[in-house]
């Protein structure tokens, strides 16, 4: 994505705003349904909002513009507020990738009714915005179910298992960043991660996309 400041500034404009709106759904749902189910955490943090600003993490935003996979600034959540912790901790931790993948399909919707209407310069129009922002909240809720720390996939783990299992689950909380790196690290020319994780957004990209329209996208 970043080779696009050079060779088209004005697609790299767009994969930027694709990815703030992406990030800004994701924080946004996690602290709506925190405080729907009861914590009041997120809104006092200023976090019950769509505003990009106080969503966005330094460090999440450059891996994503470097690597293609990032985050957002985690919202965070009393679980003594919550009258389930475990399972409300993964219904909270769930809400993001959700929404991404809502707001991706929303949009795949709309772009195919475009075509089915024959109206072209809107469909011009629909692929070059609707694509990478279907793109960015693919690569978003993709990543985000990784079962790492500190990622959402982590505590949506521990919310389907057992009690006890879920103790020990947590007990790999510490080395998540540590997996987390052994899985980015390049190896050969290409990391663990791409391998899973590329191929997966493609398949969801063309099952969303119709494949006349997908050509170079990812």
């Amino acid at each position: 994505m970043l080779s696009y400041l050079f060779t088209n500034p004005l697609l790299f404009a767009v994969y930027i705003i694709s990815l703030l709106i992406a990030i800004a759904i994701h924080e946004f749902s996690h602290a709506y349904v925190a405080d729907y189910l009861g914590d009041p955490t997120p809104r006092l943090q200023g976090r019950l909002k769509l505003d990009p600003r106080v969503h966005i993490d330094n460090m999440g935003m450059l891996f994503l513009l470097l690597f293609g996979f990032g985050w957002g600034k985690p919202v965070q959540f009393d679980p003594y507020n919550l009258k389930n912790p475990q399972k409300d901790a993964a219904l909270i931790s769930i809400a993001g990738p959700v929404s991404n993948f809502i707001l991706a399909i929303l949009l795949s919707i709309l772009l195919r009714l475009l075509i089915l209407f024959e109206l072209n310069f809107l469909i011009t129009i629909g692929m070059f915005i609707f694509l990478p922002m279907i793109q960015m909240n693919l690569v978003l809720g993709v990543f985000n179910l990784l079962p790492i720390h500190p990622l959402d996939g982590f505590k949506i783990v521990a919310g389907i298992l057992p009690k006890e299992k879920a103790q020990e689950w947590y007990g790999l909380e510490r080395w998540g960043m540590l997996f987390l790196l052994l899985l980015i690290v390049p190896i050969a020319g290409s990391s663990m991660l791409n391998g899973i994780f590329q191929p997966t957004v493609m398949f969801i990209f063309k099952l969303l996309v119709p494949l006349s329209l997908t050509g170079g996208i990812i």
